[in-house]
């Protein structure tokens, strides 16, 4: 059997599943991801992310960021202009970016919906827990790279999958909203064929320079 990468459109073949889900693994760009039938309506997605308790005030929650708030402050100045692209409910990023007096916008399909925030450019986009969260990466990506203005970044946080970790008992794929994984290898893929001149990844950190 074979299905098609959402990413690389290349052919994928089956990887992992059970009675309610089923896992493909793409031949080309290595990511593994979610069989579309599997997929929530968008009222139980989100639902899904209603349940979440994103208090931008928890230190747990301000601490899990940490990583991609000091990438930003390293990397960006307060000029610039940033967009925290999948805020959620609880836009921790964007708090503790504004705290510091930087200048960030919050844009969200569910949540903070303003299409017209998509229109502009950005210095830097930052996305937390969600590229793990695209049912089209291939769209999302080139979608990203576009806001992008020349020398910008885009930030992302997510856990990234190996050989080395047992997929079957692997919790970060059990959330019915994570339905793409991605590899190192797919972040290869991604920084040359929607051509970011760099990539650096750090533990859960992952950085693409236009």
């Amino acid at each position: 059997m074979t299905n098609k990468c959402p990413l690389c459109f290349e052919p994928a073949s089956y990887f992992s599943g059970s009675r309610d889900k089923e896992f493909w693994q793409c031949s080309n760009c290595a990511a593994v991801f979610l069989s579309s039938k599997y997929y929530l309506s968008p009222e139980d997605e989100k639902n899904r992310y209603l349940m979440h308790h994103n208090d931008v005030n928890d230190p747990r929650y301000q601490k899990f960021v940490r990583p991609i708030v000091e990438s930003v402050v390293k990397y960006c100045q307060k000029a610039h202009v940033g967009l925290d692209f999948g805020c959620g409910t609880g836009p921790v990023i964007s708090k503790l970016l504004l705290d510091q007096g930087y200048k960030i916008e919050q844009y969200d399909p569910f949540f903070r919906d303003q299409p017209g925030l998509l229109d502009e450019k950005y210095d830097y986009i930052v996305c937390s827990e969600v590229i793990e969260h695209f049912r089209e990466p291939a769209k999302e990506f080139k979608l990203l790279r576009a806001l992008l203005n020349p020398g910008g970044k885009l930030f992302c946080l997510t856990e990234r999958y190996s050989p080395e970790i047992d997929f079957d008992g692997w919790y970060y794929k059990n959330d019915p909203t994570h339905v793409f994984f991605y590899q190192d290898r797919t972040f290869e893929w991604i920084r040359d064929n929607f051509h970011f001149p760099a990539l650096t990844i750090e533990g859960r950190l992952v950085v693409l320079s236009a």
